[in-house]
């Protein structure tokens, strides 16, 4: 299975492991997060096997990726939460979701999407200022734009469309200097930079 769909790109065997797999993106490049979650996985496959890490040789799998250690402590506890509160399974809402460590409505969206199939509405970096440019949103905050794009799509599209907002934010609406020129957008929308 692909991890993340387009937005990070790499393997995952089930719901736990892209829920890690997505802690550890944050503040990293595919290719990285890539490189650490094939060695991590390949020695740490269940809730049970990360629960058992110490918290040394965790940040240690991990000190290649930004915020390590935070990470590292996010990973932990949330495997605790898993374990006590969920037997061992990642949770198949928003709501549960957002009571683990480490897990914000991104992460949450991303794994509701992309593990369970479930309409989620995930906003980073690019559909936040994709959405923007586009005019389909004015929020200021990733919450204010969720909600605004989950206003206006149909909610069958959410994950799909969150998927083709990131795609064109780092193909060609980049944040400096985008390629507006280059966009098969430019004749539909008025874009604001």
């Amino acid at each position: 299975m692909s991890v993340l769909g387009r937005e990070k790109r790499g393997l995952f065997e089930n719901p736990f492991q892209l829920l890690i797999a997505t802690l550890l993106s944050a503040q990293c490049t595919d290719m990285r997060v890539n490189e650490v979650t094939a060695r991590l996985f390949a020695k740490y496959k269940t809730v049970l096997d990360f629960a058992a890490i110490e918290h040394a040789t965790l940040e240690d799998e991990i000190k290649t990726l930004g915020l390590f250690r935070a990470k590292a402590k996010n990973i932990r506890a949330l495997c605790r939460t898993l374990c006590e509160h969920y037997h061992g399974e990642v949770p198949r809402t928003m709501e549960e979701l957002l009571t683990l460590p480490g897990v914000g409505r991104k992460t949450a969206s991303v794994v509701v999407f992309n593990a369970f199939g479930l309409p989620a509405m995930a906003v980073d970096t690019h559909v936040f200022r994709v959405s923007r440019r586009l005019g389909w949103a004015t929020g200021k905050t990733p919450l204010a734009v969720e909600e605004e794009l989950c206003g206006l799509l149909p909610k069958d599209l959410w994950g799909r469309v969150h998927h083709l907002l990131i795609w064109h934010g780092r193909r060609l609406c980049y944040a400096r200097s985008p390629a507006c020129a280059e966009c098969p957008l430019q004749e539909l929308v008025a874009c604001r930079l």
